[in-house]
């Protein structure tokens, strides 16, 4: 019987990673990686010699059908993304679901670990008992529809964002606060989690668009808008 592993991998500091999941990374046959060069800076840091692959949302139908054929085989295999844990806002879940309509005694087991949804949950101040996570907003259509969801929100909001949208993203929601009466929010950005150059950033959304102004715009960004005090 065959099993995939969903490895969670660090999401910046290469110490965030568990044991086990060192140890399923070297046992198993094949890892599947976002981008094989990524991965293997992590598998050369712990020695780790397992084969990789390049499986992502991008990935041929082939490709997909020889990691299929590899499962039908009885083969153990990891899907790790570039950073993180896979299923979040990146194509893990189209494998899972391919392999358990594919096969009946495939295990699907979950290596727990980092991620920046937590990461940045965990920082915020905020009471995260109970939130909304909306991944990256839209890149084009439907993006003011997207901010007047974060703003009608029961709970805190969590989305990502990269750095060549962040202004942009946060210049636009400001847009829309002010649509809403213009009334004040909280929010908290988080930059380059565990890594060498993390800030985070608080405070009504102009007063972090005006530090993010006066800084060179760099890594991948985790952005938690409160809107508790907003009409609903």
């Amino acid at each position: 019987m065959s099993v995939l592993y969903i490895v969670a991998t660090p999401i910046g500091n290469l110490e965030d990673i568990s044991k086990r999941a060192l140890r399923i990374l070297s046992e198993v046959d094949l890892i599947l990686c976002e981008d094989t060069r990524q991965t293997q800076k992590l598998l050369n840091f712990y020695k780790i010699k397992t084969p990789t692959l390049s499986y992502h949302q991008h990935s041929k139908l082939k490709k997909v059908d020889y990691i299929l054929d590899l499962l039908s085989q009885g083969k153990n295999l990891a899907l790790v993304s570039d950073a993180g844990t896979p299923g979040i806002s990146d194509p893990g879940s189209k494998l899972i679901n391919l392999a358990m309509e594919q096969f009946n005694n495939i295990t699907i087991i979950s290596i727990p670990g980092s991620s920046a949804l937590t990461a940045a949950a965990s920082v915020c101040g905020f009471p995260m008992d109970k939130f909304l996570f909306l991944g990256f907003p839209p890149q084009k259509r439907k993006r003011k529809k997207f901010f007047e969801k974060v703003l009608r929100a029961e709970y805190p909001v969590i989305f990502y964002e990269s750095p060549y949208r962040i202004m942009k993203t946060l210049r636009e929601l400001n847009l829309t606060i002010k649509q809403f009466n213009n009334i004040t929010i909280s929010i908290v950005v988080c930059r380059e989690l565990t890594k060498k150059f993390e800030t985070i950033y608080r405070g009504t959304i102009e007063e972090v668009i005006g530090r993010l102004e006066k800084e060179k715009i760099r890594g991948e960004f985790a952005v938690i808008v409160n809107p508790v005090d907003l009409p609903r």
